[in-house]
């Protein structure tokens, strides 16, 4: 069994530096994948001599990232996942995905959300690699009690199909091609908690804000503003805490309102979001950062991505239009300038 990284990527497989196994033996890759995932059903629905099995995988943060290749046609079922959620996306040709009683044929454009309480059963044709990320149960149902400033009853069920050709799955995806990329670096954002922390956060929350699902609309519903009174308390919970990966829900959970209550108290009070207000507050302790420190010791990139910054395009411009100058401006004038 192959069992030795190799760096970048080649012929369209993601994640090589992150290699688990690549193997032609039933049992060991059942087994394998198992240890990742959930013990499951496995067997070859084609000839078992096209069974070229690979497997790259990488933890980031509470979420894991794989790519995950049969090479031949294969029946997999897991059964209920009970922990865990999953988005399948396939690089190529198509799969079938039946979860409890919805039933869909996955392809490039299509991914497979199944929820863990759903009776899983797969047929994956040859040629169909997946890009599959795995979310903890218990992160994806903390949000959501969160989001809503209470605790849930019935176990959360997403559509089984998630559209990649709309708005904000794009968007998602381009999230999750992110993850990917950085796993296949081994001097990315995996030394950078709050880094990972924000991006896993921006992916469950999109997921429960836009895909279907038995709690959106509750999500969606109007919320009665929340109370200037609460919108100080939110405001000085996040300059305290503007050093942990924070999310709108970890905000209202703190000051008792939902999350959807927040947003609407701090854009009626503030006339912006609670996260473009910890934006401005990072933005702050960078400038901070920046003008007491010594530029032969640190950059720009170090602090910005201490603060969760990822796009560093993107960070400068806001940095600049907060500022009126570019960040590495702010560290050459250096402690004396003032600046």
């Amino acid at each position: 069994m192959e069992r030795h990284a190799r760096k970048g990527r080649s012929s369209g497989v993601l994640l090589s530096n992150r290699a688990v196994f690549a193997s032609s033996d039933l049992d060991e890759v059942r087994g394998e994948v198992a240890k990742v995932f959930c013990p499951h059903r496995l067997d070859l629905a084609g000839q078992a001599n096209l069974l070229s099995a690979r497997f790259n995988s990488v933890q980031l943060g509470s979420v894991r990232v794989s790519y995950l290749d049969y090479g031949g046609d294969v029946h997999i079922e897991p059964g209920d996942l009970d922990t865990f959620f999953l988005v399948m996306i396939p690089l190529a040709g198509r799969s079938l995905i039946r979860a409890g009683a919805s039933e869909i044929v996955s392809t490039p454009t299509l991914a497979a959300l199944p929820s863990p309480t759903r009776h899983l059963d797969m047929r994956w044709a040859a040629g169909c690699p997946q890009l599959v990320i795995k979310f903890e149960r218990a992160s994806i149902e903390r949000s959501l009690e969160q989001m809503l400033g209470e605790p849930i009853g019935d176990p959360v069920v997403f559509d089984l199909g998630m559209d990649l050709t709309t708005g904000w799955t794009r968007s998602w995806r381009d999230m999750a091609d992110l993850l990917v990329r950085e796993g296949e670096r081994d001097d990315g954002l995996t030394g950078h908690p709050l880094a990972i922390a924000h991006l896993e956060n921006a992916l469950i929350s999109l997921l429960l804000t836009m895909q279907p699902s038995n709690y959106r609309e509750r999500l969606t519903a109007p919320r009665r503003p929340a109370l200037p009174k609460v919108v100080r308390r939110a405001m000085e919970f996040v300059e305290g805490h503007a050093h942990l990966p924070l999310t709108t829900a970890d905000i209202a959970g703190a000051v008792a309102v939902s999350g959807r209550s927040l947003q609407e108290g701090f854009r009626a009070h503030l006339g912006l979001t609670p996260m473009a207000y910890l934006r401005k507050v990072r933005l702050a302790r960078v400038h901070e950062e920046l003008r007491a420190a010594d530029p032969a010791r640190v950059t720009v990139t170090t602090v910005a991505a201490r603060w969760g910054f990822l796009h560093q395009g993107r960070f400068a411009a806001q940095y600049r239009e907060q500022y009126g100058l570019p960040p590495s401006e702010t560290l050459r004038r250096g402690p004396a300038s003032g600046g």
